[in-house]
């Protein structure tokens, strides 16, 4: 959520920021400003109701009861306490529209992050090469069907479509990534998290999530609870409602959850397999920081979800998102993009986000400090998803004779140094 002062305060800047990934007509900050300004007068005029009524008390006291000018204090007090009453209800009611307009601003882009969608993404580095194949290559369904990796077809008799079901080979190497990925952060300092999968609206809410993208998860039934999309909805709500000590920041954690993602929208035709599916697993990062050390973590993350990629020796890029490609929350966003070799397309399997004070002002997350309480400053990062880059392995390290190498930093973990039929 956005500091309302700030908006109160330099409407124009914050207008023109928000023009980099809104349109003009879905932005309406005057009528913000007015409800502020409308419930600052009622607060006002509220407390000095309430002001009056109190005194009350202290006149009645003096006076005998049932006297004439006791009798008339007591008929003012009801005329007054029916006007607080009004006053009251009057101002919740512009608290909650003022509170409705703002929860579904996004966050202000950083000043040097562009404006505009996915066209304006712009790419800050490249590691390595495509890779170059003297035989014509499978893509990792053919690959996944030969070498018995996957079953799509069960998984779609159990589930419906775009599930996946990895067995055999297949599992361990899954599994072989989320250990490296787990031995890597812990090998950095972060404490390990095995989090809830089910969360409320108010952790939905915190994390940016909700109220605007409420069609994008999964409910259940009867019940104000959903299946996170990500762990990031579960660890932004670790401090939620809490004040932190200075000296306890910052605060680094990674998970491993399964994510559950509706996924509306059309499929491309070639986005088979894994590249895009409503159930995935993911080892995130996240940190709490103070506002003046978040822009060092951001680049911490980057470098740490790149360190995993180039650990498994793949081709990748990363890039710099546009205003209006990042996530709601986020004030920037760097993706680690890997190279599919059968569709010849970069695609996404990390996304590192610096989201500032949006989250924290949300969940009313706080340090003390010796002049007060400030809002931390919290960042998340995949490290990583593991279905594109299951992808991007099977189809980089696929051999003519049909089998695959496995990347040398994961064999600790599957035993073998190669899948073969």
């Amino acid at each position: 959520m956005l500091d309302i002062k700030k908006i109160v305060e330099d409407k124009q800047s914050v207008y023109k920021a928000l023009l980099k990934r809104m349109n003009p007509e879905e932005l309406d900050l005057d009528s913000i400003v007015q409800l502020y300004e409308d419930k600052k007068e009622l607060i006002q005029k509220f407390e000095e109701k309430r002001a009056n009524q109190n005194s009350f008390n202290d006149r009645m006291s003096q006076m005998e009861k049932g006297s004439e000018e006791f009798l008339k204090l007591v008929g003012e007090l009801k005329t007054l306490a029916s006007e607080v009453k009004e006053l009251e209800e009057e101002l919740r009611d512009v608290d909650s529209k003022l509170r409705e307009k703002l929860e579904v601003l996004p966050n202000i882009p950083d000043e040097d992050v562009v404006a505009g969608g996915k066209e304006n993404n712009t790419e800050v580095r490249s590691e390595g090469s495509k890779p170059i194949f003297d035989f014509k290559i499978k893509d990792h369904v053919q690959l996944g069907e030969d070498l018995k990796l996957f079953d799509f077809e069960r998984a779609t008799k159990m589930s419906g479509s775009n599930f996946s079901l990895y067995k055999g080979m297949g599992a361990r190497l899954e599994w072989a990534l989320i250990n490296y990925f787990v031995d890597e952060h812990i090998k950095d300092g972060y404490e390990m998290i095995l989090p809830p999968h089910i969360v409320g609206e108010q952790s939905g809410y915190t994390a940016g999530q909700l109220p605007k993208f409420k069609e994008d998860v999964y409910w259940l039934e009867d019940e104000e609870q959903f299946l996170i999309p990500t762990s990031e909805t579960v660890l932004t709500n670790m401090f939620r409602d809490e004040i932190l000590k200075e000296e306890e920041l910052p605060k680094k954690y990674f998970s491993y959850t399964p994510c559950y993602r509706k996924e509306a929208g059309s499929y491309r035709a070639n986005e088979r397999g894994l590249i895009r599916v409503h159930q995935f697993n993911k080892v995130e990062m996240y940190q709490f920081t103070k506002p003046e050390n978040s822009d060092k973590a951001f680049e911490e993350l980057v470098s740490k979800a790149e360190s995993l990629v180039k650990g498994l020796g793949l081709h990748y890029r990363i890039t710099k998102l546009a205003a209006g490609d990042c996530s709601a929350g986020a004030a920037r966003t760097y993706d680690i993009e890997v190279w599919l070799p059968a569709v010849a397309q970069y695609y996404e399997v990390s996304s590192i986000s610096n989201v500032r004070d949006y989250q924290s002002r949300r969940g009313n997350m706080r340090y003390k400090t010796d002049d007060g309480t400030k809002f931390v400053h919290t960042l998340n990062a995949s490290g990583l998803a593991t279905s594109r880059l299951m992808v991007a392995i099977l189809e980089t390290y696929q051999q003519s004779d049909g089998s695959i190498v496995i990347p040398e930093v994961l064999r600790k973990y599957i035993g073998v140094d190669k899948i073969e039929g």
